[in-house]
Order: structure tokens, then sequence, then C-alpha cells
């Protein structure tokens, strides 16, 4: 007799709870977690996982208030994983962040941004008459 092991309800990889967990979200928050798995590096950082991923189990969601407050003083980080960082969370939830930050980008990182916007053009839900 051999016994099987019940299929987990949830996905064991972060970043395929995390996509679920931003399916129910705004295109804005999609199109971050979407940039935030792109770049690859920044959530295999602990650190960073422990300051926007609050995760009891089961559930686990992206504390982006939290994260935006925090980062900054929380997280060591160079120019460029702040920039990447700072357009991400203005991704998340509309921000006024200077195009300047830019700048500071390699193009593998400007490239995920750019998509990111391109994410949120494609799924925005008004239309916008020709002026």
């Amino acid at each position: 007799m051999t016994t099987e092991t019940p299929p987990a309800e949830h996905p064991q990889l972060l970043t395929d709870r995390l996509l679920i967990w931003a399916g129910g979200r705004t295109p804005g928050e999609q199109a971050a977690v979407i940039a935030l798995i792109d770049e690859g590096d920044l959530l295999t950082r602990p650190d960073v996982r422990q300051l926007l991923i609050t995760d009891n189990g089961t559930t686990l969601h992206c504390d982006w208030p939290r994260f935006e407050t925090r980062y900054r003083t929380t997280l060591t980080l160079d120019d460029e994983e702040d920039a990447f960082l700072t357009l991400v969370i203005a991704t998340a939830f509309p921000r006024l962040v200077a195009l300047w930050k830019a700048e500071a980008l390699d193009r593998r990182r400007l490239t995920i941004i750019l998509r990111a916007v391109e994410h949120l053009a494609t799924t925005s839900t008004t239309v916008q008459e020709p002026t």
C-alpha cells in the first residue's frame, strides 16, 4: 500500500505566491510585483523580504506602506537599488518620482521598470480621449 502526499494547497515558491496575491490587486501592484520578480536579486535578500512581505504561512501580501516608509533607513542599498525600489514603489502606488532616478539604473533594471510602466498603461481601466 502506498500513501500519497496530498498536493499543497498553496504554491511553495515565494514568487508564485506573490503572483497569486498580486493577481487580485491593482494593476500598479501587479506591475510592481512582476518587476521585483523579474529583477531577481532584491527578493533574494532576507532583509528586503522581511521588510516588504508579510507572510503568516497561509497567506502573504506586500506591505507597501511599511516598505515605503522604512526601506531607506532599514536597508543598505546602493544608488541603483534605491532608484529601482523607488520606481517600483511608485508603480505600486502612484507617487511623484523624479525621472532622474532612472539615470542610476543599468539597462536591465531600466527595461524592467519600463515594462512595469507599460503594464500600467495597457491595463488602465480609464480611456483617455485624444486632445
